[in-house]
């Protein structure tokens, strides 16, 4: 996909994901449900995971899953940022590099909808068995396929990111001019992201087993298991 198509791509998306939070944010109930099951969704990957963040090789990555595609923070300060200095990331990232980013959007955009359409059906205080029954009556599996497809996509993009020769002297110089601009969030988002996979040894691994862990959940979940998240 050519630099035109991802801007044209990452354009759309953050205007989808900018009008689901903005939805959220005109009606507090809906708010303090969306913040509700962000919660207990980054609760129970650290869960799932945990093997995966306490490890030295992996830790930081999983904490970049966890925190900025995952978690209960709010990213409208990224995304605005994103929004800003779109036409300065064509001109001086490398194509890969504007290809992640691109993917990490549209996963936003897909996960804030499926997120916000179980926010709705919950509410703000739900035990487990009421997840469970939203997760499966707000969205069909292959939405949610597609969602652990967009994961797979970004992590292998991520891999191929800290091959790019002369990435991190990039980003380094555009560190200044960023902070400069009120561009820090984007450029924390940019650097953690390509800092915590270049550490890993067995980056690929990493990424085939998030993927497939949230799999198996997401297949126990819609056959109706007694304990989803149980491991193996």
């Amino acid at each position: 996909m050519r630099k035109e198509q991802l801007v044209q791509t990452l354009e759309e998306q953050l205007r989808t994901v900018k009008a689901e939070r903005q939805s959220a944010m005109r009606d507090p109930a809906l708010l303090a449900a969306r913040t509700a099951l962000k919660r207990f969704q980054s609760a129970r990957l650290a869960a799932s995971h945990a093997d995966l963040l306490a490890a030295p090789d992996s830790g930081d990555a999983a904490l970049f899953f966890l925190d900025e595609l995952y978690g209960a923070n709010d990213l409208g300060r990224r995304d605005a940022d994103l929004e800003r200095i779109i036409p300065t990331l064509q001109r001086m990232l490398p194509l890969a590099a504007l290809q992640a980013i691109t993917e990490a959007i549209v996963l936003d955009a897909l996960s804030e909808r499926l997120d916000m359409a179980m926010a709705r059906a919950l509410g703000e205080r739900f035990d487990q068995a009421g997840y469970l029954a939203a997760y499966r009556a707000t969205a069909a599996p292959a939405e949610r396929e597609r969602q652990l497809a967009l994961v797979q996509a970004l992590g292998e993009s991520l891999c191929a990111l800290v091959k790019v020769p002369f990435l991190s002297a990039t980003l380094g110089v555009m560190r200044g001019p960023a902070r400069l601009a009120g561009l820090g969030e984007l450029q924390r988002f940019l650097e953690r992201g390509f800092g915590a996979f270049k550490k890993m040894r067995q980056a690929g691994r990493f990424v085939d087993t998030i993927v497939g862990r949230e799999r198996r959940v997401m297949h126990n979940i819609y056959a109706g298991a007694a304990d989803p998240f149980a491991p193996d």
